[in-house]
């Protein structure tokens, strides 16, 4: 006996009603639904379904067996239908949202290295730093910096990110160099305005000791290049992502802070609507970039080359 055959005619059977429905939505005879279920109680030791010549209804243990069985099926649709998507070349378009700066400085290098192995790829990508609705706006993948409170989707850690409070040597020499993050609240700071909280940090020391530190705005902004070029400039004080600042940090143009204390990291997340049915050009490129990001993330300040 083909039990799994089986087991999907008794399964139709019971959404149908009728033997003959089922037989005909499996492109069979009645009789060899009939053979196909009895040998499955056979099987089984145990009556599934009760029949009389008006109808049919399921005894206790066939409604337990059939919970069971369409579950297996389901499960087994899925896991061919993920096999199936796996060995498919990456093709067609995909359309890909980012935050600008990370998506200028780190994901177009992988991106090329990307399309140049999967040329039947085509990428539209949009850079933005809004909270775009991918479902809504029938986007494929987003990569993410920080937590993703959205329940309906899935995210994929490709690596992490940690501020990093600093301004410039000019600004220091003016009004004096802060040593304990509380010093920070005399001073002027450059506020991200696309976070809920822009001028409240939770400073942590090396000996655990947490500091909550809330300071007056002095400029504000919505994009975390341009506060980096005013803080250059000697406006203020800035705390931003390490991406962001890098290259200022090291070619001196901003002096890192209060490098006793840390501030909580954030992960940096592909972000995709579904893990039903993940499309391959999804799925590779999302392994891609976990690997490529998860061995050497280049925008670490120690690593920063650019």
């Amino acid at each position: 006996m083909d039990r799994f055959r089986a087991v999907q005619a008794f399964a139709k059977v019971v959404e149908f009603g009728s033997f003959a429905r089922a037989a005909e939505r499996l492109d069979t005879s009645t009789s060899a639904v009939s053979r196909l279920v009895a040998d499955l109680e056979s099987h089984l030791d145990a009556r599934l379904i009760n029949r009389t010549t008006r109808r049919l209804s399921l005894t206790e243990a066939g409604q337990s067996f059939y919970e069971r069985s369409v579950q297996l099926i389901a499960d087994l649709d899925e896991a061919e239908s993920s096999v199936r998507a796996a060995t498919l070349v990456p093709r067609g378009t995909l359309k890909l949202t980012c935050a600008v700066n990370f998506g200028e400085r780190f994901l177009a290098p992988a991106l090329s290295e990307f399309s140049a192995r999967h040329r039947e790829l085509v990428f539209d990508l949009d850079l933005s730093d809004r909270a775009v609705d991918l479902v809504e706006e029938g986007f494929d993948l987003a990569i993410r910096i920080g937590s993703i409170s959205h329940q309906g989707l899935v995210a994929r850690r490709i690596g992490w990110t940690t501020p990093v409070c600093c301004a410039s040597p000019a600004y220091l020499a003016k009004h004096g160099t802060p040593r304990t993050p509380a010093d920070l609240a005399a001073r002027e700071i450059l506020s991200y305005t696309l976070v809920p909280l822009p001028n409240v940090w939770q400073f942590e020391s090396a000996q655990g000791e947490r500091h909550e530190v809330r300071a007056a705005t002095r400029h504000r902004a919505n994009n975390g290049r341009m506060l980096a070029a005013l803080a250059a400039a000697g406006l203020g004080v800035i705390i931003e992502p390490d991406f962001l600042v890098a290259p200022e940090v090291r070619s001196g143009a901003l002096v890192r802070l209060l490098p006793d204390c840390s501030l909580p990291r954030s992960p940096i997340a592909a972000v995709y609507p579904s893990r039903r049915h993940l499309s391959a050009k999804v799925r590779s490129f999302v392994e891609f970039l976990a690997q490529r990001f998860e061995r050497d993330q280049p925008w670490r300040l120690d690593r920063w080359s650019g």
